[in-house]
């Protein structure tokens, strides 16, 4: 492996760090965006049991704030639920931004990673071909090992962009649906709650089929 990297020219320096910058985005991103922490299960049942008993004072709401990202959301809405359905609304939108925000955290640059090592790649394509012009010129076509030394430097960094750059876009991709995914169910939830308080007072949920 070292003489790979070695074979392969200074360019492969930023690639390799290119890699190891991807692997731990991916893993950071892959703890993080665990829909059963970001949303965990019956949260919203909970909450509105705590309604329902008059238990939803302040220092509740600062830990139903801690708790998880729905539980922020649920408590900006909560603490201007008595402003009205838009005042209301316009807080879960306002604290469901910061929310998409952190989930899409260091995405751009798993994104970048993957747009730039295939061009880095890409140089050392060309750098390693320019050596070999270079050596044909000063030498003509006898010395073959040199010219072979700058095919393989060419081939090696263009291998190299391109298999940091396909995982990484792969991932990347997988990210950004994940998230949407988890935006889609931080927003039902957010809904139901919103109903439930602002029209007939049913528990949330409860007229849903399936739920």
């Amino acid at each position: 492996m070292l003489e790979m990297v070695t074979a392969g020219g200074w360019l492969m320096l930023p690639i390799l760090l290119c890699s190891i910058a991807a692997l731990g985005i991916c893993i950071e991103r892959l703890l993080t965006l665990n829909p059963d922490k970001i949303s965990p299960p019956h949260l919203l049942a909970r909450v509105w049991t705590q309604l329902k008993n008059n238990e939803m004072d302040s220092p509740t709401l600062r830990t139903l704030r801690a708790s998880s990202p729905l539980g922020a959301i649920l408590a900006a809405g909560l603490s201007n639920a008595h402003l009205g359905r838009e005042v209301m609304k316009s807080s879960i939108e306002e604290a469901a931004s910061h929310v998409v925000h952190e989930l899409e955290r260091y995405l751009n640059t798993l994104g970048t990673i993957a747009a730039v090592t295939p061009l880095l790649g890409l140089l050392g394509t060309v750098v390693g071909m320019i050596k070999v012009f270079t050596e044909i010129m000063a030498e003509g076509t006898g010395n073959a090992s040199v010219l072979a030394g700058g095919i393989s430097e060419a081939l090696i960094t263009t291998a190299a962009g391109l298999s940091v750059a396909i995982p990484a876009l792969i991932m990347h991709r997988y990210f950004v649906g994940r998230i949407d995914a988890i935006v889609v169910g931080l927003e039902q939830e957010t809904i139901k709650l919103v109903d439930a308080l602002h029209t007939d007072g049913q528990e949330p949920g409860a007229g849903d089929s399936g739920v």
